[in-house]
């Protein structure tokens, strides 16, 4: 059953509530949360939605899988974000957005771009400026996420250009920061395959990745990777040892996993964790204060597909001990995709937004309201 008849089902089931597109409703029909929880479309107009950032004004920023940049906003502050505005295209697959100051930084594959007081000039964006162009133009493992740091970094990441290689070029394989200006380039951590997504853990600076593990070993090798980097340069395996302890068929003779930094949690194999956020609201009950919720993006490279949701990983005495579903249902039990959740933003009111890069929407995940 392909999509468009799985959906047409489901339409047919399901009598439409929200003022959405029925082809969005059914969707938001299969989805599943805890009790207490509600989900709604929030913007349905950014085709291939990937990481998003948060304005001081409230302005939700969008990069996609394409090559434009949006903004979003909610002007009458009823859950819908009816104003869109393209502040860009053309670019070369611009991912990552950051926000600080007034300035919205982009992360192109091969360089970062910053838009001066976008806020201000949403309708006429202002011609961007480039501030770093030194990075690697491989469209493989290419995409970067974008964050500034609580020491006022922008941090990001360059993954391996291959399933499995080893790569001299020091560029590669890395997660990196730099000054806003683009200044001080300096790479924190080696040995990350592909990273599209972190965060900082509240009270203690250290910063959590996920790392999207090697293809082709079988469908439950190895694990997806959630690490932590405390300060310290350290090698964190690729590609010589995956997760914990699984040698590299091919390259695992050259360094021993021993020698390597071991995973802070492992998730199942190719469930493929992008983005994340530490929920620090003021909206959700407390068991969900300070705990991880990361967006699985979905398998490929597996029999049975797996992922395609949004876990909460729980974390007790600062180190996670555990995850369970947050959001599922985009994983229909026939194996059909109805959507691929890619990144989280917690909002001024406490809420999360859930961006989808297959429908083109953002989802709005609200508490007992």
């Amino acid at each position: 059953m392909n999509i468009v008849k799985s959906l047409l089902l489901l339409l047919a089931i399901s009598p439409v509530c929200f003022a959405t597109k029925p082809e969005h409703e059914a969707v938001l029909k299969q989805l599943r949360l805890p009790h207490g929880f509600k989900i709604s479309i929030f913007a349905d107009t950014v085709p291939g939605a990937r990481q998003m950032a948060l304005g001081e004004d409230g302005t939700v920023y969008v990069g996609s899988r394409e090559s434009k940049v949006y903004a979003l906003r909610d002007a009458n502050n009823d859950g819908y974000a009816e104003e869109t505005y393209k502040l860009a295209e053309g670019l070369y697959l611009p991912n990552g957005v950051a926000f600080r100051s007034g300035a919205l930084y982009v992360a192109e594959i091969n360089r970062i771009i910053r838009f001066n007081e976008i806020g201000k000039q949403l309708a006429n964006p202002p011609v961007f400026e480039v501030i770093y162009d030194k990075l690697p133009s491989e469209r493989h493992h290419g995409w970067k996420y974008l964050r500034f740091g609580p020491d006022g970094k922008l941090y990001s990441g360059v993954g391996a250009p291959c399933n499995v290689c080893k790569v001299d070029d020091e560029r590669y394989a890395n997660l990196f920061r730099l000054n806003p200006d683009g200044s001080e380039f300096e790479i924190i951590a080696r040995g990350v395959r592909n990273t599209v997504g972190f965060d900082w853990q509240p009270g203690t600076r250290h910063l959590f990745f996920n790392d999207n593990g090697r293809d082709n070993l079988g469908d439950d090798v190895p694990p997806d990777e959630l690490n932590k980097w405390t300060g310290r340069v350290q090698h964190y395996g690729f590609p010589y040892c995956h997760a914990e302890n699984i040698p590299d068929p091919e390259f695992g003779a050259l360094k021993k996993c021993f020698q390597t930094k071991a995973p802070a949690w492992e998730y199942k194999a190719h469930v493929a964790p992008l983005g994340m956020r530490f929920y620090t609201g003021p909206q959700f009950p407390d068991d969900y204060f300070q705990q991880l919720f990361v967006a699985l993006h979905g398998s490929w490279n597996r029999s049975k597909p797996q992922g395609y949701e949004v876990i909460m990983v729980r974390f007790s005495n600062r180190e996670p001990i555990g995850e369970k579903p947050f959001i599922s249902g985009w994983l229909t039990p026939e194996g059909v995709v109805l959507g691929r959740p890619v990144d989280v933003l917690q909002t001024l009111d406490g809420s999360l937004l859930i961006s989808d890069d297959k429908l083109g929407v953002i989802y709005k995940v609200e508490y007992g309201r």
